[in-house]
């Protein structure tokens, strides 16, 4: 079955690498919300994921003819859109950029005891829930670039260390040491101030607080907003790897979101334009 499922994806990347615009569309769509939810994670905010989800996919179109079938076609597209968001610079915390002291001790010094209600009559329920996903997401731009990358192929994607260590151009060895040692540093900071942890910080005490501070948006739910699912190709990666420990299971069961209407009619409708000749000359 694994076998004819890889024929079955050769044979598409093939179709559309000679410019049949049906099987280009389809490969497309079947990497899409691998790429949307790896740019996620990665960058911390969804319109910049967005915006670099669109650009790593123009770069998968462009480069069909790259792909030497030495490896995996989701493998391939991995490691394209590794190297995309490991050097993109336009995203907000690339501008500000976190780390675990400056998190815990704002999480430590907040005075949430201070704010008022600030819900404007939305489910407080439904408000601790975005915090809880935009507060993980943000918690993870603490880590550097490569790690940050070595945990969420790790932790959320659940990589064979085997393929992840050929994504990130490293040894098997080597990957499984340092996503270890990333795990701990990340267990360490969970298990203080995380509430789901064990930790001091509540989401339901914060949610005032960060609407003061204008990091949740009761009008303006990003991740309620968003559509949770799979993808074909994201399930083929997982792969059953190592225990995960308690606090890291905090991120591995963290959603999968499918990727916006204005984002999949963008490649839709590149593909029918005039701009795809273009496009695909380039």
């Amino acid at each position: 079955m694994e076998k004819q499922e890889k024929y079955d994806m050769e044979r598409l990347v093939d179709l559309a690498a000679s410019g049949n615009r049906d099987a280009l569309e389809e490969l497309l769509g079947d990497v899409q919300d691998m790429v949307f939810n790896l740019s996620l994670r990665m960058l911390g905010t969804v319109p910049d994921a967005e915006d670099a989800c669109q650009e790593i996919l123009i770069k998968v179109m462009t480069h069909l003819s790259d792909f030497r079938k030495e490896s995996r076609f989701s493998t391939w597209v991995f490691r394209i859109a590794v190297n995309h968001v490991l050097a993109y610079r336009k995203h907000m915390f690339s501008q500000h950029p976190l780390s675990f002291e400056y998190y815990g001790e704002d999480i430590a010094n907040g005075r949430e005891e201070d704010v008022p209600d600030m819900t404007g009559g939305v489910d407080r329920g439904i408000l601790e829930e975005e915090l809880k996903l935009s507060c993980t997401n943000v918690m993870l731009q603490c880590l550097d670039g490569e790690s940050r990358c070595i945990f969420i192929l790790g932790t959320m994607f659940r990589l064979d260390s085997a393929v992840a260590g050929e994504i990130l151009g490293i040894s098997p060895a080597a990957y499984r040491k340092r996503l270890s040692r990333i795990r701990e540093k990340m267990a360490a900071f969970l298990g203080e101030y995380c509430g789901l942890a064990g930790g001091k910080c509540s989401c339901r005490r914060r949610v005032d607080y960060a609407i003061a501070s204008r990091r949740l948006t009761p009008e303006r739910l990003e991740y309620n907003g968003m559509e949770q699912g799979r993808s074909r190709i994201a399930e083929q990666c997982r792969a059953i790897m190592e225990e995960i420990d308690g606090q890291s299971r905090i991120f591995a069961e963290m959603p999968f979101y499918r990727t916006g209407p204005e984002a999949k009619e963008f490649i839709k409708g590149l593909l029918r334009s005039d701009a795809y000749r273009t496009v695909m000359m380039s």
